[in-house]
């Protein structure tokens, strides 16, 4: 293995004072820059817990999966049983003789936070309610959410019924990434199913109706029950960045609020996004045995960007590390190693490095040239040790 340290991070000159930690009035939380794919706080974040109404973000991920695969469509109507009909909590007021639409459902849900309509989506998707809980579960898995367990479609309490903060951090990050169009509809404020109760309208994600001049949120999901407290799985951009948060354990509405803008706000003014590798550009050249040509350049797929706390301390460094030389033919675009960046204050991150060209595998005198030539380099390092 050959580690290539490289001196392109030279230029990159920082304050003295490391940034801050933030210190969170949550009991759960996990915040993630998803420009960079950095976690910028997380506290208990992988511990199982009741997630109330974030919980149906799973549901509507099932149910937009299925519409992706073509399953359903936005006009496709589900009946509501008497078991969604009946349902407590925070409804859309689904009744009997209606037939809502997958669109309306996705409303009622995200919108009103209808328990009723999680239940007439799982019942049209699976069957029974319980049959889509399981489904849920092995789903949850399949995507790498390993501290997630559903008992239900809505998030009522049910000591089986856990998620951890990083699992609803990972599911949103599916949402916003997988379902572009379909994400749109967590920025809606208002719905009202046939106008039957407009007390029940509006959007319970408080950031929704603020913003802090330079960024908007668009998104998630409220959770509130006694047993889990007030919870919040948000979104908001600003220019080329975006930050998902998820807290949980609040003790009031306005606590949640006050804590969910208290984050964003520090998420954007204590990190600052970098561009030190633009896309394409060549980081590392190493050598090749048996091509038509003896060096391959080595560069990331989209560039590097890096998220720097701000008065960190100078220093940031990287290496390209890959398995040296490398036997042609190599196609480009190959994963030939991977980039190494160490940020001090905010870890580590590993990106891919890909082969910048194509290269040939040499004819027969080529291949013995470049044999000759390893003879030599071996040769060489012999003497030296």
């Amino acid at each position: 293995m050959r580690a290539l340290t490289l001196r392109i991070f030279a230029m990159l000159m920082l304050l003295a004072v490391p940034a801050r930690a933030f210190d969170t009035n949550a009991r759960a939380a996990w915040v993630y820059d998803m420009a960079t794919g950095t976690v910028l706080m997380e506290k208990n974040a992988d511990q199982a817990l009741p997630p109330a109404s974030m919980s149906k973000l799973m549901t509507l991920n099932m149910l937009f999966e299925a519409l992706h695969d073509g399953r359903v469509t936005m006009d496709t109507t589900f009946p509501v049983s008497s078991k969604a009909w009946k349902m407590g909590g925070s409804k859309m007021f689904v009744e009997p003789a209606d037939r809502p639409t997958v669109e309306e459902l996705i409303h009622g849900i995200i919108i009103n936070s209808g328990n009723d309509a999680c239940v007439v989506v799982a019942e049209g998707l699976a069957g029974t309610e319980e049959a889509f809980a399981r489904s849920m579960t092995d789903r949850a898995r399949q995507l790498g959410m390993m501290n997630s367990h559903f008992a239900n479609a809505s998030g009522w309490p049910h000591p089986e019924h856990r998620m951890s903060m990083h699992d609803l951090g990972i599911l949103a990050e599916r949402l916003i990434t997988k379902f572009p169009e379909l994400y749109k509809n967590f920025a809606l404020t208002e719905y009202n199913y046939k106008n039957r109760v407009p007390s029940n309208a509006n959007n319970r994600n408080p950031l929704l109706h603020l913003g802090g001049g330079d960024w908007q949120a668009d998104g998630l999901k409220t959770g509130h029950t006694q047993e889990a407290g007030y919870g919040l799985v948000g979104s908001a951009v600003q220019g080329d960045r975006r930050v998902i948060f998820v807290i949980n354990g609040l003790d009031s509405e306005r606590a949640r609020a006050e804590e969910a803008e208290r984050i964003v706000n520090w998420a954007y003014r204590q990190f600052t996004m970098r561009t030190i590798v633009p896309k394409d550009e060549i980081v590392a050249q190493a050598s090749v045995w048996l091509g038509d040509r003896s060096r391959i350049g080595l560069t990331t797929q989209d560039g590097v960007k890096v998220l720097l706390p701000a008065g960190a301390q100078s220093g940031v460094t990287a290496e390209a590390v890959f398995n040296g030389p490398i036997e042609a033919p190599i196609a480009k675009g190959d994963r030939l190693g991977e980039l190494v960046v160490n940020i001090p204050g905010a870890g580590q991150s590993r990106l891919p490095l890909l082969a910048a060209e194509d290269v040939a595998r040499a004819g027969v005198f080529g291949r013995l040239q470049n044999a000759a030539l390893r003879l030599g380099e071996r040769a060489v390092q012999a003497a030296t040790n």
